[in-house]
Order: structure tokens, then sequence, then C-alpha cells
């Protein structure tokens, strides 16, 4: 076929110019669905509508979900850290109080 242009984007708009439309070789005439009726795709998008509808409730809440769970994370490493930084200080005056008594005894 000879034709320039697509169906999408013809090469020209000007119907009498386009390459007349042949029927198609490999669907036997009058193969068509008759009583076609849309309750099926409608229902089904209305279904999709409400699911997409859904999907950036579902994100905000995994996101938040996710936000939580790191600020509780990070909420347990700043208590380990208060705590280690606790025991150092509590390691530095117990030393102190050792050092303070040596010294008396030794006097």
């Amino acid at each position: 076929m000879n034709t320039l242009g697509t169906i999408d984007r013809p090469f020209t708009h000007d119907p009498k110019k386009q390459a007349p439309m042949m029927p198609s070789t490999h669907e036997p005439t009058g193969s068509a669905i008759e009583d076609f009726t849309t309750t099926g795709a409608t229902n089904s998008r209305q279904n999709r509508t409400r699911e997409m509808q859904l999907i950036p409730e579902a994100l905000a809440r995994a996101h938040m979900h996710d936000r939580l769970a790191e600020a509780q994370r990070e909420r347990r490493a700043m208590s380990l850290a208060t705590a280690r930084r606790m025991q150092r200080r509590a390691e530095r005056a117990s030393m102190r109080a050792r050092r303070a008594l040596a010294i008396a005894v030794m006097q």
C-alpha cells in the first residue's frame, strides 16, 4: 500500500483525497453483534472510577503509616541515645565518687 499517513495522523484531512476504507477480509460480513448493550461497560467504568478515586486515599494512608513508623523509629533511636548518654554520665559520676573516696581514705 503506497498511501501516506496513518489512521491517527492522516496525510490530509480532506476526505476526498484520503484512501477509501475497504471492508476487512478477516471478518465475515454481518459478524457484529446486533444486540450490543453497554450496561457491563458502564458498571465496570463506574467501579474503575470508584477505585481510581480511592487510590489517592490509599496512597495517603500508606504514606502516613510510613511516616508514623519512621517517627517511632526515630523516637526509639533518640531514647537509646539519651539512655547511653545518661549511662556514661553515671559512670563518670561513679568514677569521681570512687576517686574522692580513695583520696579521703589516703589522707
